[in-house]
Protein backbone atom coordinates (compact mmCIF):
# COMPACT_ATOMS: atom_id res chain seq x y z
CA UNK A 1 0.00 0.00 0.00
CA UNK A 2 1.50 3.32 -1.25
CA UNK A 3 1.01 6.73 0.60
CA UNK A 4 -1.81 7.59 -1.87
CA UNK A 5 -3.83 4.83 -1.03
CA UNK A 6 -3.03 5.20 3.07
CA UNK A 7 -4.71 9.05 3.18
CA UNK A 8 -7.41 7.80 0.66
CA UNK A 9 -8.44 5.50 3.49
CA UNK A 10 -7.64 8.22 6.38
CA UNK A 11 -9.59 10.38 4.51
CA UNK A 12 -12.82 11.88 6.00
CA UNK A 13 -13.70 14.46 3.95
CA UNK A 14 -15.36 12.03 1.17
CA UNK A 15 -18.08 10.77 3.81
CA UNK A 16 -18.37 14.45 5.47
CA UNK A 17 -21.67 15.56 5.56
CA UNK A 18 -23.33 19.03 4.47
CA UNK A 19 -22.56 21.71 6.90
CA UNK A 20 -26.14 23.08 7.55
CA UNK A 21 -26.83 19.54 8.51
CA UNK A 22 -24.04 19.51 11.15
CA UNK A 23 -25.26 22.39 12.11
CA UNK A 24 -28.83 21.37 12.87
CA UNK A 25 -28.16 18.77 13.97
CA UNK A 26 -25.72 19.95 16.94
CA UNK A 27 -28.14 23.08 17.53
CA UNK A 28 -30.81 20.48 18.03
CA UNK A 29 -29.28 18.15 20.94
CA UNK A 30 -28.26 21.38 22.62
CA UNK A 31 -32.10 22.13 23.78
CA UNK A 32 -33.04 20.57 26.77
CA UNK A 33 -36.74 20.78 26.77
CA UNK A 34 -39.34 17.72 25.42
CA UNK A 35 -38.32 14.36 25.09
CA UNK A 36 -35.05 15.59 25.94
CA UNK A 37 -35.29 16.92 29.77
CA UNK A 38 -37.88 13.84 30.37
CA UNK A 39 -35.07 11.68 29.51
CA UNK A 40 -32.18 13.69 31.06
CA UNK A 41 -34.61 13.36 34.22
CA UNK A 42 -35.05 9.22 33.89
CA UNK A 43 -31.10 9.21 33.17
CA UNK A 44 -29.95 10.80 36.58
CA UNK A 45 -32.77 8.49 38.58
CA UNK A 46 -31.63 5.57 36.43
CA UNK A 47 -27.77 6.39 37.29
CA UNK A 48 -28.13 6.88 40.45
CA UNK A 49 -30.20 3.63 41.12
CA UNK A 50 -26.94 1.76 39.61
CA UNK A 51 -24.62 3.62 41.96
CA UNK A 52 -26.71 2.76 44.58
CA UNK A 53 -26.88 -1.11 44.12
CA UNK A 54 -23.63 -1.17 42.23
CA UNK A 55 -25.25 -2.64 39.40
CA UNK A 56 -22.91 -2.23 36.60
CA UNK A 57 -25.64 -3.08 33.79
CA UNK A 58 -27.87 -0.59 34.97
CA UNK A 59 -25.16 2.39 35.21
CA UNK A 60 -24.32 1.50 31.60
CA UNK A 61 -27.82 1.88 30.97
CA UNK A 62 -28.01 5.29 32.25
CA UNK A 63 -24.62 6.24 30.52
CA UNK A 64 -26.71 5.19 27.25
CA UNK A 65 -29.35 7.15 27.52
CA UNK A 66 -27.93 10.29 28.54
CA UNK A 67 -28.46 13.54 26.61
CA UNK A 68 -25.50 15.25 28.27
CA UNK A 69 -22.98 14.88 25.05
CA UNK A 70 -25.51 17.50 23.36
CA UNK A 71 -24.41 20.59 25.05
CA UNK A 72 -21.03 19.34 25.61
CA UNK A 73 -20.16 18.88 21.73
CA UNK A 74 -22.57 21.60 21.13
CA UNK A 75 -19.66 24.00 22.99
CA UNK A 76 -16.84 22.39 21.39
CA UNK A 77 -18.49 22.94 17.70
CA UNK A 78 -19.20 26.78 18.54
CA UNK A 79 -16.11 27.41 19.55
CA UNK A 80 -14.47 25.99 16.34
CA UNK A 81 -16.91 28.03 14.61
CA UNK A 82 -16.83 31.09 16.60
CA UNK A 83 -20.60 30.89 16.58
CA UNK A 84 -20.88 32.11 19.95
CA UNK A 85 -24.73 32.87 20.61
CA UNK A 86 -24.94 28.91 19.74
CA UNK A 87 -21.79 28.50 22.39
CA UNK A 88 -23.80 30.75 24.82
CA UNK A 89 -27.06 28.69 24.49
CA UNK A 90 -25.39 25.47 24.76
CA UNK A 91 -23.60 26.52 28.21
CA UNK A 92 -26.86 27.75 29.16
CA UNK A 93 -28.58 24.20 28.70
CA UNK A 94 -25.68 22.10 29.66
CA UNK A 95 -25.67 24.41 33.32
CA UNK A 96 -29.45 23.59 33.39
CA UNK A 97 -28.64 20.03 33.23
CA UNK A 98 -25.74 20.04 35.70
CA UNK A 99 -27.98 21.81 38.42
CA UNK A 100 -31.56 19.59 37.37
CA UNK A 101 -29.10 16.43 37.93
CA UNK A 102 -26.91 17.15 41.11
CA UNK A 103 -30.41 18.54 42.49
CA UNK A 104 -32.33 15.11 41.70
CA UNK A 105 -29.02 12.89 42.62
CA UNK A 106 -28.79 14.61 45.88
CA UNK A 107 -32.52 14.25 46.64
CA UNK A 108 -32.27 10.84 45.57
CA UNK A 109 -29.60 9.47 48.17
CA UNK A 110 -31.28 11.54 50.55
CA UNK A 111 -34.39 9.73 50.75
CA UNK A 112 -33.07 6.17 49.93
CA UNK A 113 -32.69 3.78 52.29
CA UNK A 114 -28.86 2.47 51.16
CA UNK A 115 -26.15 4.88 52.04
CA UNK A 116 -23.33 2.49 51.31
CA UNK A 117 -20.38 3.97 49.27
CA UNK A 118 -20.24 0.79 46.56
CA UNK A 119 -17.31 0.10 44.49
CA UNK A 120 -18.74 1.82 41.37
CA UNK A 121 -19.58 4.74 43.18
CA UNK A 122 -15.57 5.06 44.74
CA UNK A 123 -14.30 4.54 41.63
CA UNK A 124 -15.69 8.09 40.12
CA UNK A 125 -14.00 9.85 43.01
CA UNK A 126 -10.53 9.70 42.11
CA UNK A 127 -9.90 10.59 38.37
CA UNK A 128 -6.79 10.58 36.89
CA UNK A 129 -4.92 11.24 33.47
CA UNK A 130 -6.16 8.10 32.15
CA UNK A 131 -9.99 9.47 32.35
CA UNK A 132 -8.51 12.74 30.51
CA UNK A 133 -7.51 9.93 27.49
CA UNK A 134 -10.67 8.24 27.44
CA UNK A 135 -12.12 11.79 27.42
CA UNK A 136 -10.97 13.20 24.68
CA UNK A 137 -10.41 9.84 22.10
CA UNK A 138 -14.25 9.46 22.75
CA UNK A 139 -15.00 12.68 22.21
CA UNK A 140 -12.92 12.49 19.01
CA UNK A 141 -14.99 9.15 17.78
CA UNK A 142 -18.02 11.14 18.85
CA UNK A 143 -18.23 14.19 16.80
CA UNK A 144 -16.39 12.17 13.80
CA UNK A 145 -19.38 10.23 13.79
CA UNK A 146 -21.96 12.99 14.54
CA UNK A 147 -19.97 14.77 11.38
CA UNK A 148 -19.89 11.86 9.36
CA UNK A 149 -22.97 11.25 6.27
CA UNK A 150 -22.79 7.23 8.12
CA UNK A 151 -23.87 7.82 11.92
CA UNK A 152 -23.50 4.13 12.66
CA UNK A 153 -23.84 2.89 16.48
CA UNK A 154 -21.08 5.43 17.52
CA UNK A 155 -22.59 7.57 19.89
CA UNK A 156 -23.97 4.99 22.51
CA UNK A 157 -20.23 3.26 22.85
CA UNK A 158 -19.18 7.06 23.21
CA UNK A 159 -21.44 7.53 26.20
CA UNK A 160 -20.11 4.66 27.68
CA UNK A 161 -16.44 5.29 27.65
CA UNK A 162 -16.81 8.68 28.67
CA UNK A 163 -19.65 8.04 31.25
CA UNK A 164 -21.02 11.84 32.26
CA UNK A 165 -23.63 10.35 34.12
CA UNK A 166 -22.36 8.41 37.16
CA UNK A 167 -19.93 10.99 38.46
CA UNK A 168 -22.43 13.57 38.04
CA UNK A 169 -24.63 11.58 40.45
CA UNK A 170 -21.94 10.35 42.83
CA UNK A 171 -21.53 14.44 43.33
CA UNK A 172 -25.04 14.58 44.39
CA UNK A 173 -24.22 11.67 46.42
CA UNK A 174 -21.73 13.59 48.06
CA UNK A 175 -23.59 16.27 48.71
CA UNK A 176 -26.47 14.22 50.04
CA UNK A 177 -23.73 12.67 52.78
CA UNK A 178 -22.27 15.79 53.12
CA UNK A 179 -18.75 14.29 51.86
CA UNK A 180 -16.95 17.12 50.39
CA UNK A 181 -14.11 14.16 49.00
CA UNK A 182 -16.33 12.26 47.34
CA UNK A 183 -18.38 15.43 45.97
CA UNK A 184 -15.09 16.95 44.48
CA UNK A 185 -13.41 14.38 43.16
CA UNK A 186 -16.96 13.11 41.26
CA UNK A 187 -17.49 16.91 40.01
CA UNK A 188 -13.63 17.18 39.25
CA UNK A 189 -13.87 13.78 37.23
CA UNK A 190 -17.15 15.47 35.49
CA UNK A 191 -15.39 18.54 34.59
CA UNK A 192 -12.87 16.64 32.97
CA UNK A 193 -15.01 14.59 30.65
CA UNK A 194 -16.83 17.88 30.06
CA UNK A 195 -13.66 19.78 28.81
CA UNK A 196 -12.08 17.40 27.05
CA UNK A 197 -15.14 16.23 24.98
CA UNK A 198 -15.94 19.65 23.86
CA UNK A 199 -11.78 19.92 22.81
CA UNK A 200 -11.91 17.52 20.98
CA UNK A 201 -15.09 18.30 19.14
CA UNK A 202 -13.31 21.76 18.97
CA UNK A 203 -10.17 20.00 17.11
CA UNK A 204 -11.98 18.04 14.77
CA UNK A 205 -14.35 20.92 13.67
CA UNK A 206 -11.37 23.18 12.99
CA UNK A 207 -9.31 19.79 11.38
CA UNK A 208 -12.61 19.29 8.60
CA UNK A 209 -12.58 23.21 8.21
CA UNK A 210 -15.70 23.73 9.21
CA UNK A 211 -17.38 26.98 7.93
CA UNK A 212 -16.93 30.11 10.32
CA UNK A 213 -20.34 31.62 11.19
CA UNK A 214 -19.55 34.86 12.62
CA UNK A 215 -17.20 37.73 11.44
CA UNK A 216 -14.17 37.33 14.42
CA UNK A 217 -10.34 39.62 13.81
CA UNK A 218 -7.54 38.17 15.13
CA UNK A 219 -6.95 39.95 18.19
CA UNK A 220 -10.27 38.26 19.40
CA UNK A 221 -9.77 34.80 18.01
CA UNK A 222 -6.20 35.00 20.42
CA UNK A 223 -7.74 36.09 23.26
CA UNK A 224 -10.26 32.86 23.09
CA UNK A 225 -7.62 29.95 21.76
CA UNK A 226 -5.43 31.65 25.31
CA UNK A 227 -9.02 31.05 27.52
CA UNK A 228 -9.04 27.53 26.15
CA UNK A 229 -5.38 26.78 26.94
CA UNK A 230 -5.72 28.37 30.31
CA UNK A 231 -9.11 25.69 30.94
CA UNK A 232 -7.22 22.47 30.00
CA UNK A 233 -4.09 23.53 31.70
CA UNK A 234 -6.12 24.29 35.19
CA UNK A 235 -7.97 20.51 34.12
CA UNK A 236 -4.97 18.49 33.33
CA UNK A 237 -2.54 19.07 35.95
CA UNK A 238 -4.32 17.70 38.47
CA UNK A 239 -5.40 14.82 36.94
CA UNK A 240 -1.72 13.98 35.94
CA UNK A 241 -0.72 14.09 39.80
CA UNK A 242 -3.70 11.82 40.61
CA UNK A 243 -2.39 9.88 37.77
CA UNK A 244 1.42 9.17 38.89
CA UNK A 245 -0.53 8.40 42.51
CA UNK A 246 -2.03 5.77 40.96
CA UNK A 247 0.49 4.16 39.11
CA UNK A 248 2.89 3.68 42.20
CA UNK A 249 -0.24 2.66 43.81
CA UNK A 250 -0.30 -0.14 41.57
CA UNK A 251 3.78 -0.47 41.63
CA UNK A 252 3.48 -0.70 45.65
CA UNK A 253 0.91 -3.68 45.44
CA UNK A 254 2.75 -5.17 42.97
CA UNK A 255 5.69 -5.33 45.01
CA UNK A 256 3.81 -6.11 48.14
CA UNK A 257 2.20 -9.42 46.53
CA UNK A 258 5.75 -10.60 45.50
CA UNK A 259 7.09 -10.17 48.62
CA UNK A 260 4.60 -11.53 50.93
CA UNK A 261 4.87 -14.41 48.21
CA UNK A 262 7.98 -14.97 49.53
CA UNK A 263 7.79 -14.78 53.17
CA UNK A 264 4.40 -16.90 53.09
CA UNK A 265 6.61 -20.04 54.95
CA UNK A 266 9.64 -17.63 56.42
CA UNK A 267 11.88 -19.81 59.05
CA UNK A 268 9.84 -21.87 60.82
CA UNK A 269 6.93 -19.06 60.88
CA UNK A 270 3.85 -19.12 58.54
CA UNK A 271 1.51 -16.06 57.63
CA UNK A 272 -1.32 -16.24 58.64
CA UNK A 273 -2.71 -13.35 57.50
CA UNK A 274 -1.97 -9.92 55.14
CA UNK A 275 -3.54 -6.75 53.99
CA UNK A 276 -2.09 -4.34 51.93
CA UNK A 277 -3.05 -0.83 51.58
CA UNK A 278 -1.11 0.99 48.71
CA UNK A 279 -2.52 4.71 49.75
CA UNK A 280 -1.02 4.39 53.12
CA UNK A 281 2.10 2.37 51.38
CA UNK A 282 1.53 0.09 54.44
CA UNK A 283 2.15 -4.00 54.51
CA UNK A 284 0.20 -5.46 57.33
CA UNK A 285 1.62 -9.32 58.12
CA UNK A 286 0.72 -11.93 60.71
CA UNK A 287 2.67 -14.70 61.42
CA UNK A 288 2.07 -18.25 63.23
CA UNK A 289 5.13 -20.19 64.34
CA UNK A 290 8.15 -18.60 66.56
CA UNK A 291 7.85 -15.51 68.66
CA UNK A 292 8.81 -12.54 66.77
CA UNK A 293 11.65 -11.58 68.36
CA UNK A 294 13.03 -8.02 66.74
CA UNK A 295 16.37 -10.54 64.76
CA UNK A 296 13.24 -12.20 63.13
CA UNK A 297 11.71 -9.05 61.87
CA UNK A 298 15.10 -7.44 60.64
CA UNK A 299 15.40 -10.18 58.29
CA UNK A 300 11.80 -9.72 56.67
CA UNK A 301 12.65 -5.60 56.55
CA UNK A 302 16.18 -7.62 55.11
CA UNK A 303 13.98 -9.67 52.62
CA UNK A 304 11.38 -6.83 52.05
CA UNK A 305 14.71 -4.12 50.27
CA UNK A 306 15.04 -6.61 47.56
CA UNK A 307 11.50 -5.62 46.27
CA UNK A 308 11.78 -1.83 47.45
CA UNK A 309 9.82 -1.80 50.28
CA UNK A 310 11.62 -0.40 53.89
CA UNK A 311 10.87 -1.07 57.23
CA UNK A 312 8.30 1.50 57.65
CA UNK A 313 6.03 -0.18 55.12
CA UNK A 314 5.54 -3.23 57.30
CA UNK A 315 3.35 -3.84 60.49
CA UNK A 316 3.65 -6.37 62.38
CA UNK A 317 0.50 -8.11 63.70
CA UNK A 318 -0.26 -10.63 66.54
CA UNK A 319 -1.86 -13.96 65.40
CA UNK A 320 -0.48 -17.37 66.73
CA UNK A 321 2.91 -18.15 68.29
CA UNK A 322 4.50 -21.02 70.07
CA UNK A 323 6.82 -19.94 72.45
CA UNK A 324 9.75 -21.66 74.33
CA UNK A 325 7.31 -24.40 76.68
CA UNK A 326 5.34 -24.79 74.01
CA UNK A 327 2.28 -22.86 74.78
CA UNK A 328 -0.08 -21.52 72.22
CA UNK A 329 -1.20 -18.13 72.96
CA UNK A 330 -3.96 -16.58 70.81
CA UNK A 331 -4.85 -12.98 70.32
CA UNK A 332 -8.27 -13.84 68.33
CA UNK A 333 -10.28 -16.60 67.97
CA UNK A 334 -7.76 -19.41 68.98
CA UNK A 335 -10.09 -22.29 66.72
CA UNK A 336 -9.72 -20.14 63.89
CA UNK A 337 -6.39 -19.63 63.83
CA UNK A 338 -5.24 -22.98 64.01
CA UNK A 339 -7.77 -23.80 61.27
CA UNK A 340 -6.20 -21.25 59.22
CA UNK A 341 -2.76 -22.51 59.78
CA UNK A 342 -3.38 -26.07 59.15
CA UNK A 343 -4.99 -24.57 55.80
CA UNK A 344 -1.79 -22.89 54.87
CA UNK A 345 0.58 -25.90 55.60
CA UNK A 346 -1.65 -27.70 53.24
CA UNK A 347 -1.84 -25.66 50.73
CA UNK A 348 2.02 -25.58 50.51
CA UNK A 349 2.48 -29.83 51.18
CA UNK A 350 0.28 -29.47 47.98
CA UNK A 351 2.29 -26.61 45.64
CA UNK A 352 5.77 -28.42 47.05
CA UNK A 353 4.01 -32.07 45.84
CA UNK A 354 2.73 -30.27 42.46
CA UNK A 355 6.11 -28.92 41.38
CA UNK A 356 7.57 -32.31 42.62
CA UNK A 357 5.34 -33.89 40.30
CA UNK A 358 6.27 -31.59 37.56
CA UNK A 359 9.70 -33.30 36.88
CA UNK A 360 8.35 -36.62 36.81
CA UNK A 361 6.01 -35.68 33.98
CA UNK A 362 8.17 -34.42 32.18
CA UNK A 363 10.78 -37.29 32.37
CA UNK A 364 8.00 -38.96 31.05
CA UNK A 365 6.83 -36.94 28.64
CA UNK A 366 10.42 -35.81 26.93
CA UNK A 367 11.25 -39.74 27.16
CA UNK A 368 8.45 -40.29 24.55
CA UNK A 369 10.64 -38.09 22.38
CA UNK A 370 14.36 -38.66 23.65
CA UNK A 371 14.60 -42.32 25.00
CA UNK A 372 18.35 -41.46 26.18
CA UNK A 373 17.04 -39.28 28.82
CA UNK A 374 17.18 -41.44 32.17
CA UNK A 375 16.91 -38.50 35.04
CA UNK A 376 15.03 -35.29 35.31
CA UNK A 377 15.17 -32.24 38.20
CA UNK A 378 12.74 -29.15 38.26
CA UNK A 379 12.72 -26.45 40.76
CA UNK A 380 11.50 -23.32 40.66
CA UNK A 381 13.45 -20.43 42.43
CA UNK A 382 14.39 -16.53 41.77
CA UNK A 383 17.28 -15.37 40.11
CA UNK A 384 19.41 -12.03 41.15
CA UNK A 385 21.67 -10.03 39.20
CA UNK A 386 23.98 -7.08 40.44
CA UNK A 387 21.42 -4.60 39.13
CA UNK A 388 18.72 -6.09 42.00
CA UNK A 389 16.59 -7.07 39.39
CA UNK A 390 15.05 -10.25 40.68
CA UNK A 391 12.99 -12.86 38.44
CA UNK A 392 11.18 -15.90 39.05
CA UNK A 393 12.71 -18.40 37.05
CA UNK A 394 11.79 -22.95 36.82
CA UNK A 395 15.33 -24.63 36.81
CA UNK A 396 15.17 -28.04 34.67
CA UNK A 397 18.30 -30.91 34.76
CA UNK A 398 18.19 -33.39 32.00
CA UNK A 399 20.20 -36.78 32.58
CA UNK A 400 20.86 -38.49 29.14
CA UNK A 401 23.03 -41.89 28.13
CA UNK A 402 24.38 -40.07 25.37
CA UNK A 403 25.56 -37.16 23.63
CA UNK A 404 22.79 -34.46 22.28
CA UNK A 405 24.24 -31.62 19.80
CA UNK A 406 23.45 -28.50 20.29
CA UNK A 407 20.35 -28.06 17.95
CA UNK A 408 18.70 -30.49 19.63
CA UNK A 409 19.45 -28.97 22.82
CA UNK A 410 17.62 -25.74 21.59
CA UNK A 411 14.57 -27.55 20.50
CA UNK A 412 14.61 -29.23 23.78
CA UNK A 413 14.73 -25.89 25.61
CA UNK A 414 11.96 -24.29 23.55
CA UNK A 415 9.53 -27.60 24.02
CA UNK A 416 10.20 -26.96 27.64
CA UNK A 417 9.57 -23.32 27.70
CA UNK A 418 5.71 -24.15 25.57
CA UNK A 419 5.07 -26.60 28.16
CA UNK A 420 5.67 -24.63 30.97
CA UNK A 421 4.03 -21.55 29.84
CA UNK A 422 7.03 -19.97 31.03
CA UNK A 423 10.08 -17.73 28.75
CA UNK A 424 12.59 -17.37 32.25
CA UNK A 425 13.15 -21.00 32.16
CA UNK A 426 17.43 -22.37 32.30
CA UNK A 427 17.96 -25.92 31.10
CA UNK A 428 21.35 -27.58 32.14
CA UNK A 429 22.39 -30.66 30.25
CA UNK A 430 24.19 -33.59 31.98
CA UNK A 431 25.33 -36.60 29.44
CA UNK A 432 26.80 -39.87 30.74
CA UNK A 433 28.17 -40.95 27.73
CA UNK A 434 28.27 -45.07 28.74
Amino acid sequence: MNMKNLFEYLNLEKELDDFDIIHEKVEKDITFKGTNLWILVFAIFVASIGLNTNSTAVIIGAMLISPLMGPINGMGYSVATYDFPLFKMALKNFGFAVLASLIASSLYFTISPLSTAHSELLARTSPTIYDVLIAFFGGLAGIVAISSKQKGNILPGVAIATALMPPLCTAGYGLATGNLNYFFGAFYLFTINTVFIALSSALVCQFLKFPIRAQIDEKKKRRVNQILSLIIFVTIVPSIYFGYGLVQNEKFTENSKKFIETISVFEDNYLLKNSIDPSKKTITLGFAGNILNQDYKNKIYAKAKDFGISKENIIFQKALTFGKENILSKSENLQTEVNKLQAHIQKEIRKNDSINNIGKQLLKEINTLYPEFEECSFSKTKNYTLNDSITSINLISLSSNKIIDIKEKEKIKAWLSSRLKNKDIKVFFEENNK
